[in-house]
C-alpha cells in the first residue's frame, strides 16, 4: 500500500505491517509500538495508522490532507479484505476502534472510540453472528456513548445518569447484571441523549462515523487537558497526534459452549511502583479496554488470570519476556481475551515512580541488558529529587482510617477536597489539598497537579489516576474502597461512620497505601540519610533502593565531565554540601553575613559622616568577616571557594521607611530622644532607589563606598593565610559583581591586588587567590571577550541575566502574569526555571566563546538557582561550562543530571 501517496510523494498511512517502533515522530508512540509488535509475530489485531503529519496539516489548515480519505479508503479495503467483512456491514460487521497515539504518552488526555461500525442495522447482525445479544447491544451502547461525549461534544454525564437510572430500575448494582433488553431500551434512551445535545441523530453509515471519530482525535491534540499535559511534562505541542484504526477484539464477548468468555486487562513486565520483579497488573472479566483504566469497575490482580484462563496467562507471560527483552526495558502492555484468544492491544515503555526507575535501571544492568552509560538515560534528576522528599515516621501516633492501592509513593498531607476546581482554588491561595475522588478521569488533571496527593476508592494500579500520578511524581493511593467517597456533598466516610468534610486534613502514604486522619508527621528519606552520610550502600540493613541509588550515582560521577559546586555561606551549610558531594563552593553571598548582630556595624558604616568614622565601622567588620572565612575555608579544606563581595543595595540593611517614619513620628509627638532614628531615615530617603536592582549595587558600590571591597578582600586574604599557616589548604576566588564594562573591574582587581600583596608581605604567606567576576547583564556578556583581559574565571549570574535580558522584575512578573504566559504558552517553562537557550542561552554561549578567545584557561561556571535545574544543566555542559553551582540539597540531582549530559543518547523517554 506505499503507492497511497499524496501528489508530493508524502504517505500519510501506514498499515501495522511497514512500521517500526523506531518510527514514534511518525506513527505516534502506539502506531510504532502495534507495527513492532505485528513485526515480531506477537497476535495483534490487523489494522493501520494515520501519521502524525497528517494530524500537522489537519491543526494548520482546519481540514485533513487532500490524499488522506483516498489512503484511508485502500487501507480499509484491504483490511475488510483479510477479515472478510465489511466495515458496519449489516449481517456480519466488521468493527473497528478509532484510538490516539502521540509521540509520547499521555494517558487519557485525548480521545477513544471503540465498536466503530455498530449501527440499528449492523447490530442484529453482531448479535448473530456472536450468538449473544446482550454482548451486541452492549457494544452498540458504549459505542453511541464514547462517540457521543467525544465526537459530538455531549456532556457524559447524561450517559452516566442514563446508565445509573437502568441499573437502578433492575435494581442492580454492576453495568454486567444489565440484561439484553435493558441494554437495548437504554440504546433508544443514548440515541435521544444525542438528538437533544448535539442536534442531530447518531449517524447510522460506519464510514461517517469513522470519519468523524479521526477527526475527534485530531482535535483531542488541543484540548485544554492534553495542553496542559503537556505543559505539566514539557511535552513540545507541534508534535501532533497520530490516529490508530484497528480491528475490534471482545472481551465483554460472552462464552460458548466450546469456548470461554474474555476480558481485558493491563500488565507490566515489573512492578511500576516498586521496581520489583513480578506479574503485575490488572484484568476485568467480560469487559473492554477502556473499563480497565477508567477505574469505574474494580479489578482483580493480574495473577488470578492463571485461574480463569491458563492458557491466556501463559500465552501472556512468554509476551510479556519477550516484549522486555526486545525493548530492554519496563514494558505496560493493553491486552483483551476474546472467547479464549490472546490479542495484544499496545505496548510502551512503562511508566514508573522514581523508586522502580533506579531499581529497574540497575536490575537491567546486572541482567546485562543494558550497560551503564544506558543506566543513566533510564533515570532523571527530577526522579532523584523525589526520592529525597520526607516520609511519613513510623514512630509516630496516627489514626488508620483506611488503606488502598499503593499506586505511587510518597509522604502527602493536605485538607480534603473532592473536586478539581476546589483543588486549584485553595492551592493557590496556599493551602495543601489532597484530592478525593471515586476514580479520577482526565478532566481531573488541573486538580491533580494542584494537589500534594490523590486518593480515589475505586481503581486499581493501572487506572488513570494511577498512571497519571506516577507520570507526575505525585503521591497517590486508590482502590479504597472501605471509604464512601460522596462527592457531590464533598464528604468521605470511613470505617466506623466517621465523616472527613472537604477541608479535614488527611494523610495518604502511597508507599504503603494507608491513609490516616490528620497530618503525620514526617522524617528524612532514606536517600537524604545516605548522602548525609548516616546510611551506608553496602551496610547490612540499607535499603535496597540507597544501594540502586548509590551505584546509579557512581556511574555519573565517572561519566560527567562537569563538576558540582554549592551556593553556601557558612560552613554548617558547606560541610552539608561536601557530604552531598560538592567539589568545592561556587556561590559565597557575603551580604548574608551583614545581618542578625552585625547589622548595627552596617547602619553605622552607611550613617558614616567623615572617613574617620567609615574606617571604624569598616575596622569593626574586618575581624567578623575574617573568621566567617576562615570557617568557611577550613569546611572545604582543599576545594575551590568563590566569594562574592558585597552586591545588594544598602538600603536593604536599613529599617523599612513606613516603620522607620512611625517610629520617628511617635518620638516626636512624644517629646523623645530621637536623633539616630532621624538620622536613620535621613539615610534611607537619601539611598532610596526606584529601581534598586538596577541601582547602587554590586561592583557599583565598591567604587562608591571606599574601603567597602578592600576590607573584603583583605578578610579574605588574611583568612587564607590563616588556614595555610595551620597547614590547610585555602582555595579562595574573589567575585566581583554586576560588572559591565571591564574598566570597573580593572579598578576594584587593582586595589585588590595591593591589598593581597600587603597581606601576603604581613604573613609571609605567599597566596594564589584568583580574581573573577559574575557576567550578570547583557552588556558583560557581550564584552565578555574585554572582561576577560581582567578577570580569571567568569561565574555566570543566570538569575540577574535572566531579569536584565528579558526586562523582568522576577519578584513583579511572577505574581502578576507568569501564570497567564504559562496557561497561553508564551513559556513553556518560566525562564528563572530553566535556563532561556534561545535567549540567556545564547548570551552565555557567545560569552563563554568570547571570553576562551581571549584567555584560553578562563575558568567558567553558573551560580543561578538554572545551576541545579536539570535540563539547564544539559545546557550548560553542551557549551562548555566548568562547574555548575547550586543549593546543598540540589547537589545530587545536578551530579546526576551531568553524567547524564555527558552520556545523552536517545535511550529510553517516560514521558
Amino acid at each position: 500500500m506505499s503507492e497511497n501517496k499524496d501528489p508530493h510523494g508524502v504517505k500519510f498511512v501506514y498499515d501495522f505491517t511497514e512500521g517500526n517502533k523506531d518510527l514514534k515522530d511518525l506513527l505516534g508512540g502506539k502506531g510504532a509500538n502495534l507495527a513492532e509488535m505485528t513485526n515480531l509475530g506477537l497476535p495483534v489485531p490487523p489494522g493501520f495508522t494515520i501519521t502524525t503529519e497528517a494530524c500537522k496539516v489537519y491543526l494548520a489548515s482546519g481540514e485533513e490532507p487532500v490524499a488522506l480519505r483516498d489512503e484511508v479508503s485502500a487501507h480499509l479495503d484491504a483490511l475488510e479484505q483479510r477479515m472478510g467483512k465489511k466495515l458496519g456491514q449489516a449481517d456480519n460487521p466488521l468493527l473497528v476502534s478509532v484510538r490516539s497515539g502521540a509521540k509520547f504518552s499521555m494517558p487519557g488526555m485525548m480521545d477513544t472510540v471503540l465498536n466503530i461500525g455498530l449501527s440499528d442495522k449492523s447490530v442484529q447482525g453482531l448479535a448473530k453472528q456472536a450468538g449473544d445479544d446482550r454482548f451486541a447491544w452492549d457494544s452498540y451502547r458504549r459505542l453511541i456513548q464514547m462517540f457521543g461525549k467525544t465526537v459530538l461534544g455531549v456532556d457524559g454525564e447524561l450517559f452516566e445518569e442514563a446508565l445509573d437510572d437502568a441499573k437502578e430500575a433492575k435494581k442492580v448494582t454492576v453495568d454486567t447484571d444489565l440484561e439484553a433488553a435493558d441494554l437495548k431500551k437504554l440504546v433508544t434512551r443514548f440515541k435521544k441523549i444525542v438528538k437533544t445535545e448535539a442536534g442531530r441523530d447518531f449517524p447510522q453509515d460506519p464510514r461517517e462515523q469513522m470519519d468523524l471519530a479521526i477527526r475527534a482525535v485530531f482535535d483531542s491534540w488541543n484540548t485544554d487537558r492534553a495542553k496542559l499535559y503537556r505543559r505539566q511534562e514539557r511535552i513540545p505541542g507541534d508534535l501532533g497526534t497520530a490516529v490508530n484504526v484497528c480491528s475490534m477484539v471482545f472481551g465483554n464477548l460472552g462464552p460458548t459452549a466450546t469456548s470461554i468468555g474474555g476480558g481485558t486487562g493491563v500488565a507490566f513486565t515489573r512492578d511500576p511502583a516498586s521496581g520489583h520483579q513480578g506479574v503485575y497488573g490488572d484484568y476485568l472479566q467480560n469487559a473492554q479496554g477502556e473499563d480497565v483504566v477508567a477505574g469505574i469497575r474494580n479489578t482483580v490482580p493480574l495473577a488470578e488470570l492463571e485461574n480463569i484462563d491458563k492458557k491466556s496467562y501463559d500465552q501472556l507471560m512468554q509476551i510479556m519476556e519477550t516484549l522486555e527483552n526486545h525493548y530492554k526495558d519496563l514494558c505496560d502492555i493493553e491486552f483483551t481475551i476474546e472467547r479464549g484468544q490472546l490479542w495484544m492491544l499496545q505496548t510502551r515503555v512503562g511508566k514508573r515512580t522514581a523508586g522502580a526507575a533506579f531499581r529497574i535501571a540497575t536490575q537491567l544492568v546486572d541482567q546485562g541488558l543494558i550497560d551503564e552509560t544506558e543506566a543513566l538515560q533510564r533515570v532523571t534528576g527530577a526522579q532523584l529529587a523525589q526520592l529525597m522528599f520526607p516520609r511519613f515516621d513510623e514512630q509516630a501516633k496516627t489514626q488508620q482510617v483506611g488503606r488502598g492501592i499503593a499506586a505511587s509513593p510518597g509522604a502527602a498531607v493536605g485538607k480534603a477536597v473532592f473536586d478539581s476546581y476546589t483543588a486549584v482554588k485553595w492551592s493557590r491561595s496556599g493551602e495543601k489539598v489532597i484530592l478525593v475522588r471515586r476514580e479520577t478521569n482526565p478532566d481531573d488533571l488541573d486538580g491533580m497537579i494542584a494537589a500534594e496527593g490523590i486518593l480515589t476508592s475505586r481503581g486499581g494500579k493501572t487506572s488513570h489516576a494511577a498512571v497519571v500520578a506516577r507520570g507526575m511524581g505525585k503521591t497517590c493511593v486508590c482502590g479504597a474502597e472501605e471509604l464512601e467517597v460522596d462527592t457531590k456533598r464533598r464528604r468521605m466516610t470511613v470505617p466506623g461512620g466517621h465523616v472527613v468534610e472537604e477541608g479535614d486534613v488527611i494523610s495518604i502514604d502511597g508507599s504503603s497505601g494507608k491513609v490516616y486522619l490528620g497530618e503525620v508527621p514526617v522524617v528524612p528519606s532514606p536517600v537524604v540519610e545516605y548522602f548525609e552520610g548516616r546510611m551506608h550502600a553496602g551496610a547490612q540493613d540499607a535499603d535496597e533502593l540507597v544501594e540502586a541509588v548509590h551505584r546509579i550515582m557512581a556511574f555519573a560521577d565517572r561519566k560527567r565531565r562537569l563538576r558540582v559546586r554549592a551556593n553556601a555561606d557558612n560552613a554548617e551549610d558547606a560541610l552539608r554540601a561536601r557530604r552531598f558531594g560538592a567539589q568545592g563552593i561556587g556561590l559565597c553571598r557575603t551580604e548574608h553575613m551583614f545581618l542578625g548582630d552585625r547589622r548595627e556595624l552596617v547602619e553605622r558604616l552607611i550613617l558614616a559622616d567623615t572617613e574617620e568614622d567609615r574606617e571604624e565601622s569598616l575596622k569593626a567588620l574586618l575581624p567578623l568577616q575574617k573568621k566567617d572565612f576562615v570557617e568557611l575555608f577550613s569546611a572545604m579544606d582543599g576545594l575551590p571557594v568563590t566569594v562574592r563581595l558585597l552586591d545588594p543595595p544598602l538600603h536593604e540593611f536599613l529599617p523599612d521607611i513606613t516603620e522607620l517614619s512611625v517610629r520617628v513620628a511617635l518620638a516626636e509627638s512624644r517629646q523623645e530622644p530621637h536623633e539616630n532614628e532621624l538620622r536613620l531615615l535621613q539615610a534611607v530617603h537619601r539611598l532610596h532607589e526606584q529601581n534598586p536592582m538596577l541601582g547602587l549595587r554590586g561592583v557599583r558600590l565598591g567604587l562608591v563606598i571606599p574601603g567597602l571591597f578592600t576590607m573584603q578582600v583583605r578578610a579574605i586574604a588574611e583568612a587564607a593565610a590563616e588556614r595555610k599557616n595551620a597547614k590547610g589548604d585555602p582555595r579562595a576566588e574573589i567575585m566581583i559583581p554586576l560588572v559591565g564594562t571591564v574598566q570597573e573591574l580593572e579598578i576594584v582587581r587593582e586595589e585588590a591586588d595591593q591589598v593581597i600583596a600587603e597581606v601576603e608581605a604581613a604573613t609571609g604567606t605567599s597566596l594564589k587567590l584568583s580574581i573573577g567576576t559574575m557576567i550578570e547583564l547583557p552588556r558583560a556578556a557581550l564584552t565578555a571577550g574585554q572582561i576577560a583581559e581582567a578577570a580569571e574565571f567568569f561565574s555566570f549570574g543566570t538569575n540577574d541575566l535572566t531579569q536584565t535580558v528579558w526586562g523582568f522584575s522576577r519578584d513583579d512578573v511572577e505574581a502578576s502574569f507568569f501564570t497567564a504566559y504559562l496557561e497561553r504558552g508564551i513559556f513553556g517553562v518560566s525562564p528563572f526555571e530553566t535556563i532561556d537557550r534561545d535567549g540567556v542561552g545564547s548570551l552565555v554561549a557567545a560569552a563563554a566563546k568570547a571570553g576562551r578567545a581571549t584567555r584560553p584557561d578562563l575558568k567558567l561556571g553558573v551560580c543561578g538557582e538554572h545551576g541545579g535545574d536539570p535540563e539547564s544543566v544539559h545546557f550548560f555542559h553542551e557549551v562548555g561550562l566548568d562547574y555548575v553551582s547550586c543549593s546543598p540539597f540540589r547537589i545530587p540531582v545536578a551530579r546526576l543530571e551531568a553524567g547524564r549530559a555527558a552520556t545523552q543518547s536517545t535511550g529510553s523517554d517516560h514521558r
